[in-house]
């Protein structure tokens, strides 16, 4: 199975990064192979695992004009099974180069072609710009994650109606997985009313899991580890644990390319 997923959210400050680098390290801690593409010019999931990115000789943005390059661009990480793909700063400027190149849409599904991993996990930039088309393009699923807060819902019709027109002609196959909870705060009446809410909108996508607020996941991303390697008896470890457990079961189900 080679499963494609976008993680993505234009809104930023929603546990999007987070979300894909913690459900990488534990897909990957259950023997999956997994490649994490940050294709968010802001870099955080390459530093997030430890990379530096002032010393990258190839990254995303090469990739997408040049895709002999891919497997030169990939990075071992601290964990077994898991590797990056990284992004620096030149990736900014690829909405503008890309411009006027032909099949731009298709640029990272041709870079990520020929790379053989159970699991592609794309960390996306907080846009719809042409970057995030191309994360939909290459991908097969994606999983959405929402914050347990006001405004919550805020925008993601915006998204939705983005990956309906991406479906209808560049990539038909494109599903989405769920729906995950993150920030959620079981002292408030308000994380469990945006999560009724949240439920009432996307039913059965909705994963059962939900990703606390804690400040442990908050701040490992500052040593370059995931929450496995920060503190994996944490609240917010668990919940990833049990996260990608859930995914496990949705993609097997599901099927992969």
């Amino acid at each position: 199975m080679h499963k494609i997923l976008a993680v993505i959210n234009q809104k930023g400050g929603v546990g999007k990064t987070t979300t894909a680098l913690n459900l990488s390290a534990y897909l990957a801690k259950a023997g999956c192979t997994v490649l994490v593409v940050d294709f968010d010019p802001q870099g955080n999931a390459t530093s997030g695992l430890g990379l530096n990115k002032q010393t990258l000789e190839t990254s995303a943005y090469e990739i997408l004009f040049d895709r002999g390059l891919g497997s030169t661009a990939v990075c071992e990480t601290n964990l077994e099974n898991l590797y990056v793909l990284p992004s620096s700063a030149n990736l900014a400027a690829a909405e503008i180069d890309l411009a006027n190149e032909p099949k731009r849409e298709y640029k990272l599904q041709e870079a990520l072609r020929g790379l053989e991993f159970d699991y592609i996990i794309i960390d996306c930039p907080p846009s719809l710009g042409l970057l995030t088309i191309n994360a939909l393009v290459a991908a097969d699923s994606l999983l959405i994650p929402v914050q347990a807060e006001y405004y919550a819902l805020e925008g993601l019709g915006q998204l939705l109606d983005v990956v309906q027109r991406v479906r209808g002609g560049l990539n038909p196959q494109l599903e989405l997985l769920g729906v995950v909870v993150t920030m959620f705060d079981q002292r408030t009446g308000l994380s469990e009313q945006v999560l009724g809410e949240i439920k009432k909108h996307f039913a059965e996508k909705v994963f059962n899991t939900v990703i606390p607020r804690n400040v442990r996941l908050a701040e490992a991303p500052s040593y370059g580890r995931t929450i496995l390697e920060h503190d994996k008896w944490s609240k917010g470890a668990r919940a990833y644990k049990q996260l990608a457990k859930e995914l496990l079961k949705r993609t097997k189900s599901q099927g992969g390319r």
